[in-house]
């Protein structure tokens, strides 16, 4: 299989990959909107996620084991 050939078979997977437009092209049902629905979701999500962070860094546990950590490293004798 020489260069030439590899070339062809390479444009022809590209032009059925890419529309007219330059876009990719989709097979299948369209999914229209499900980008706003998918970030919708991932921001409620990290917002969670965050809520749960601030709880348990708050917590007496672990502010405690924080403080400990930050009052041993500054009163490192070097």
């Amino acid at each position: 299989m020489g260069k030439n050939s590899i070339g062809r078979m390479w444009a022809a997977v590209c032009r059925t990959c890419v529309d007219r437009r330059g876009r990719l092209a989709r097979s299948g049902r369209p999914d229209t909107g499900m980008t706003t629905s998918e970030y919708a979701v991932g921001t409620i999500a990290a917002c969670a996620f965050a809520a749960v962070l601030y709880k348990v860094v708050n917590s007496g546990a672990v502010l405690s084991a924080l403080q400990t950590l930050i009052k041993d490293a500054l009163d490192a004798k070097f």
